[in-house]
């Protein structure tokens, strides 16, 4: 082979390699789904609440930029395990206009709901623009309540024995943690939903011991193979995705992301997360 087809070959090779990888990015990864399971060890967990199922979705973004049949489809089979709590971690709607309301009344008729109870926090984009919105994040609290799923705004709620805290969001008009967690109890069953995960960083937390359920990063969409994803919308790098021990008692989860910002993914699969209950 001469140099000048060679070079030829190679470029041809390198556009097709692209062409494939962007096709995949937009079109195959943002759209495959993975459930991934996790243990919940749970301090004062009732006995009568152990291997019991807690499913976290987060970040669903409901709206016109990205295709949410599939997020109805992945409702559906996330019921199928048919769980005993489910959480929702914030950010459902990408709000440009009052539209997304009544998309989001749409797909949450499918809403995936526990059997034992159903727990919400707001998210920033729950806030409409510039976060700055307070009517939009009180009609998508009421969109979610009449959906069956009960929002907490800095409040707590106890269900057969688990405590669900709820912060409200954190680059909102209604973080106020201290409403709620200056009245935390170390001896219930605590968890707690809170969708940013930089709020860890901050002294608000009363000692709490425990898990930390929150979204938010989206694991950064798209991440290079044993790289760091290059964009997350948090001020602490080190909370891009999955499970981290805090150091002081305290366990964080971030979930990946169900839904997109932007229809594109790259090594970061959107997830349903599946928690088993233990002592």
């Amino acid at each position: 082979m001469n140099r000048r087809k060679f070079i030829k070959n190679s470029i041809l090779g390198t556009l097709g390699l692209g062409i494939i990888t962007g096709l995949y990015t937009w079109k195959v990864e943002p759209f495959w789904l993975e459930f991934v399971r996790k243990k919940m060890p749970i301090k004062n967990l009732p006995n009568h609440l152990i291997y019991k199922t807690l499913i976290q979705i987060s970040d669903i973004h409901v709206g016109n930029r990205f295709d949410y049949q599939f997020i109805i489809d992945s409702f559906e089979k996330a019921k199928v395990f048919n769980p005993d709590f489910v959480v929702y971690t914030g950010d459902y709607v990408s709000y440009e206009n009052e539209q997304q309301f009544k998309q989001l009344s749409k797909v949450l008729t499918h809403a995936v709901k526990g059997k034992l109870g159903t727990f919400a926090v707001l998210g920033n984009h729950d806030y409409g623009k510039n976060w700055l919105e307070n009517d939009v994040a009180d009609t998508i609290s009421d969109i979610l309540e009449n959906a069956g799923i009960s929002v907490l705004r800095n409040e707590q709620k106890e269900k057969n024995g688990l405590n669900f805290i709820g912060i409200d969001d954190f680059w909102g008009t209604n973080f106020h943690p201290e409403k709620v967690m200056n009245l935390y109890d170390e001896n219930k069953a605590n968890l707690v939903l809170c969708h940013n995960p930089d709020v860890c960083d901050l002294p608000i937390w009363n000692h709490y011991q425990g898990w930390i359920l929150s979204g938010h990063t989206h694991g950064g969409q798209c991440k290079p193979p044993f790289l760091p994803p290059p964009i997350l919308p948090v001020k602490n790098k080190k909370y891009t995705s999955g499970e981290v021990d805090l150091q002081d008692g305290r366990t964080l989860y971030i979930n990946r992301a169900l839904g997109h910002s932007r229809q594109i993914r790259f090594n970061v699969r959107p997830e349903i997360t599946v928690f088993t209950l233990e002592k």
